[in-house]
């Protein structure tokens, strides 16, 4: 019985070590959250202008031809997917990877990826798709260049027509607790002309449309981006924070059991060693 209750003390021992290590990267992860909280608050206004201005100006463009808003008969997608550099963030990485493994399930031989994280990375090379791209150690703190490093990426590929189609998914950060799968076309821009065409005022451009759409373009293509990115840091930490809560949560509950247990053990140890007594004495009578 005393070699139970060893083994119990050592158990509680072992988990107590764990939950310290879940509660300082569940503390780590609130500050980091708040800081991508801050800066997603920052920055969503930004591109949100961008891409509503993007939408305003292709709906007043007329049938004007540009090699972003051509549609071509699509034989190769290129999907850039967000991902992580670490895990334990709960079902984060995991999510993704099922989503955009829906999406291909039948097209793998046409479909090309760049993988924004470390996790990413792993999974998708392991199995064998074709990869194009890789960046990894920016998903936590990104900045624009970063996005910019894609954007110039995905355009290249596009214009020297290599790729027909470009979507980007990403994880939407709603809140602390939810966080959603998203995916979206980046080209061709067609989708965006169609919403709003003939819908707004008449615009003149100046100097010439080709040019203004040759800017602006690459512009909501960078900024869609750097908001994917921004989105996916803030979630990826919403994601690990609640995860390691849980964990912490999941560790006193498994300590408590086993104090329970202990406490027991023990109790059953000194029950018998005082019927040893009890009989003893009955002996010497």
């Amino acid at each position: 019985m005393a070699e139970s209750t060893r083994d119990i003390k050592r158990r509680i021992r072992g988990i107590s070590n764990t939950k310290q290590i879940t509660k300082a990267m569940e503390l780590v992860s609130s500050a980091k959250l708040r800081k991508a909280r801050e800066r997603m608050e920052k920055s969503r206004p930004y591109y949100n202008t961008v891409y509503d201005n993007i939408r305003e100006v292709l709906g007043n463009a007329g049938n004007m031809k540009h090699p972003y808003l051509d549609v071509r008969e699509v034989k190769r997608t290129l999907y850039v997917v967000i991902t992580a550099d670490r895990g334990l963030a709960g079902g984060f990485n995991s999510n993704i990877f099922r989503q955009v493994e829906h999406e291909i399930s039948d097209k793998k031989d046409e479909t090309d990826l760049i993988l924004v994280g470390l996790k990413g990375r792993e999974y998708f090379k392991r199995r064998g798709y074709n990869v194009l791209g890789e960046l990894i150690n920016m998903t936590e703190e990104p900045s624009f260049s970063h996005a910019q490093k894609i954007g110039k990426m995905v355009m290249d590929l596009y214009e020297k027509e290599k790729v027909d189609e470009v979507r980007i998914v990403y994880t939407e950060f709603i809140s602390t607790i939810s966080q959603q799968i998203k995916t979206l076309k980046l080209l061709p821009n067609d989708s965006l002309k169609e919403d709003i065409s003939g819908k707004g005022a008449i615009i003149d451009f100046e100097p010439s449309p080709e040019e203004v759409l040759d800017y602006l373009i690459p512009k909501y293509i960078d900024s869609v981006i750097y908001g994917a990115l921004i989105e996916s840091s803030c979630s990826q930490q919403g994601a690990r924070r609640t995860a390691m809560e849980s964990a912490t949560d999941n560790a006193e509950e498994m300590i408590d059991e086993l104090q329970l247990s202990y406490n027991r053990a023990r109790q059953a140890a000194i029950t018998g060693e005082i019927s040893e007594i009890v009989t003893g004495a009955e002996a010497l009578k």
